[in-house]
Formats: structure tokens, sequence, C-alpha cells
């Protein structure tokens, strides 16, 4: 059979808590047939599965991560690139993660374009499905950032916006680029700006030193995003209140928060959710160390360390690279940590970077739950903690044989 009928205690929505609920995926045409509330009710010889006192969320949506399981997105050679991506969809999918835009660190325009290639056929022939999750796009950070807000990107790889190369990268990723993090106050960005909109590619305020009119003139020109709000660029002063203050004070401008309690103070992520309701977009950032002991590894081409639950740079251990994070993690910190409602926190990470996957050109009805769009959603314990992923319509991510 082809067709599965889930009864669980709640039924999250982005616009709806359905209690009880009932969901029916079809796995042939990898989308959600029905869904409501009541009772189980099906065709003779259908599977039904009750999940008791558990709840069926969205799958999650990451727009910002680089790797995990000791596998990372930056390689240089595209068959090289697609099987770490094979590695880390599985490794995301244990976590409840359906759909992810593998995210590249500054690198040498000879790897990106490979980088880029080997996502460009993920993204085509649906790599990671029916294994683990879906890749969806490509987010380039870098490598048009500032470099005095360089974080653990490479500073040999840096240079300023270059219309030229960029053409060339969204032309070897046969439009697949989602994203693109830029320093706006670098000479030439408000024109690459312009010209990745008219691509059809999202871009996004990040490492940077932009101050709060640069900022506006840089939403003005067309961005739309920011990448990790508050890391990697100037703090907010009272008087100087940069691109922190225009991204919270800007309507329609989406912020990612890394929500690992290492990055950004809980306070602060309170502060940003209440400021910016609806705009806020949980994220991991995640490396290659992801799941992986303590010790050293690789971002890009920097060596980094793990130490606790932090990934620092091994040269500068003062200095985040990228985090240890899972976006079910994220989503339970938000709830627990920060105070936001299930509800606020599963929206962070489901229809709200999906809406953002969307716009930019990538498959439409991601992080969302309803008749006629993708079958990709997550079982989630009472605590949040992720039971099973679906993907699809299909079974990736079962490890009690809850529904398997």
């Amino acid at each position: 059979m082809t067709r599965l009928v889930l009864q669980a205690a709640r039924l999250y929505t982005p616009e709806d808590i359905i209690e009880p609920a009932v969901v029916t995926l079809d796995a042939e045409l990898g989308l959600v047939t029905a869904l409501g509330g009541g009772a189980v009710t099906g065709q003779a010889g259908e599977p039904q599965v009750d999940l008791g006192a558990r709840v069926i969320a969205p799958g999650l949506v990451d727009v910002h991560t680089h790797g995990g399981n000791g596998r990372q997105v930056n390689g240089s050679d595209p068959e090289e690139v697609l099987g770490s991506l094979a590695e880390i969809s599985r490794f995301y999918a244990q976590h409840g993660t359906t759909s992810w835009v593998a995210t590249t660190v500054t690198d040498t325009p000879e790897r990106l374009l490979a980088s880029l290639e080997g996502i460009a056929v993920a993204v085509r022939t649906g790599e990671g499905v029916p294994t683990g999750a879906r890749v969806v796009g490509a987010h380039l950070e870098g490598p048009y950032i500032a470099r005095a807000r360089l974080g653990a990107q490479d500073p040999t790889r840096l240079r300023m916006p270059d219309p030229d190369e960029f053409e060339e990268l969204v032309a070897v990723s046969e439009g697949t680029v989602r994203l693109i993090t830029l320093a706006p106050e670098l000479p030439g960005a408000l024109d690459l700006i312009a010209l990745a909109r008219s691509e059809g590619v999202a871009v996004a305020l990040g490492h940077t030193d932009a101050d709060f009119d640069t900022a506006r003139q840089a939403f003005d020109a067309g961005a739309t995003h920011v990448t990790h709000l508050f890391n990697a660029m100037a703090p907010m002063h009272h008087r100087k209140p940069g691109l922190v203050g225009a991204a919270l004070t800007t309507a329609g401008v989406t912020v990612e928060l890394i929500a690992d309690l290492e990055h950004v103070h809980p306070a602060v992520l309170q502060l940003a959710a209440s400021a910016a309701p609806g705009r806020i977009v949980a994220v991991t950032d995640s490396v290659a160390a992801a799941g992986l002991a303590a010790g050293r590894h690789q971002l890009g081409t920097m060596d980094v360390t793990v130490s606790g639950r932090r990934v620092e740079l091994t040269r500068d251990p003062a200095t985040l690279a990228g985090s240890l994070l899972t976006l079910d993690v994220a989503v339970a910190n938000l709830v627990s940590s920060v105070g936001l409602s299930p509800a606020e926190a599963l929206r962070a990470a489901t229809a709200t970077p999906g809406r953002i996957v969307e716009q930019a050109g990538g498959p439409k009805g991601l992080g969302r739950l309803e008749v006629g769009g993708p079958a990709d959603l997550v079982i989630l314990e009472p605590d949040l903690s992720v039971a099973a992923t679906i993907v699809a319509g299909r079974v990736v991510h079962d490890p009690s044989g809850l529904v398997s």
C-alpha cells in the first residue's frame, strides 16, 4: 500500500492546531491527501497508525547549514559534493529536517563552482529522498563579505562583489541558488543585490559592518533576509542601531537565529522574537563536526575544534565557527529557554523558511501541512524530541519502528 493514515494527539500547521488529528499520506504521489480532526478512518487493509500522545508537525526546513556527521557542503569535485550531501541528508532526517538549503562558505571560484554543480545534481535528482532530507537549493554565504566581520571564513578567499562571477555561479547551479549572503557596504554590493533579485535569488545581509542607513539602503535595493542576526555584525547600540536595528524595524525582513544558546543569549533571542513576530527563522549554521565527538574538524578549508557545545576556530578559540546544532534541538530550545509556544517555535523552523525557499524559486509548500502539499512531516514526542521523519510520504527515520 502506498497510503498511510496517522492519528496523533495534536497536529501543527502554520495556521492551526488540530486536536486530535488525522493525516493521510500517499507515498507514490509524495503528497498529503487528507487531514483533519477526529478518529482514524480508512479503507480496508490500509495501514493505520495510532501515535498516541505524540504530535505531528510539518517537516523542518533549514536554510543555513554547512554539514554534519563528518561531511561538509564545500568540495573540489561535484561527485564528492554529491556524496557528502547524501550523507548529510541522512543525518538531518534523524533530527526532523526534511528539506535543507546546502550552504557554502567563502572559497575559491573553482571550489564554489564544483560545489554548486554537485548541489544542482542533488536538487534535480532528488538526492537524499527516500533515505533522508531533500536538498532544495544552495545558499552562498560569501565570498562577498566584510573582512572586519569574517567569523570563521577564510580571509585569503574574500573578494569584492563580482557580477560576472555571480552570473557564472548561478549558471552552473542550473538556477538552484536560493540565497546569497553579502556585506552591503562593499563596493558594488547594491548593484549585485539588484542582479541577484533579477535572477530570482534572495539576498541576505551578513558578515558585515554595515550601519543602519546602509542596511536600509540594501533592503530598499531588494535584500529581504539577515544571516544569523547578532553574529558577525556590529552590535546594536542605542545611538548606532546598525544592521540589527534596521532588520528588526523593517517589515518583511526575515532574520535568522542560531538557538544553540551559545551564539545568542536566550534573553536576546526572546527580544528578537518579540520584535519580529512571524519573521524569525531558526537555523543551525551547523558544520561537519555536528554529530561527532570533540576534536579537530574542517569548515571549508579552515581548521575548527569541537569543545563542549562549541565549535571554535582552531587558531582563534574565541571565534565561534558554526555550530553543532540540529534543528529539532533549536525548536526545543526556543520553547524551553526562550519561552516561545511550540507553534511559534515550529513556525520559525517550518513555514517561515519554507516561504523563503519558495519565493526564491524552490519547491512549493515546504514547511506546511496541507492537502495536495508535500508529504514531509516529523512525528514528535510530547517533549518535542523526534520519533520519526517522513519525506515525500516515505519513512526515512523511524528507530523504534513506530510507523515503518
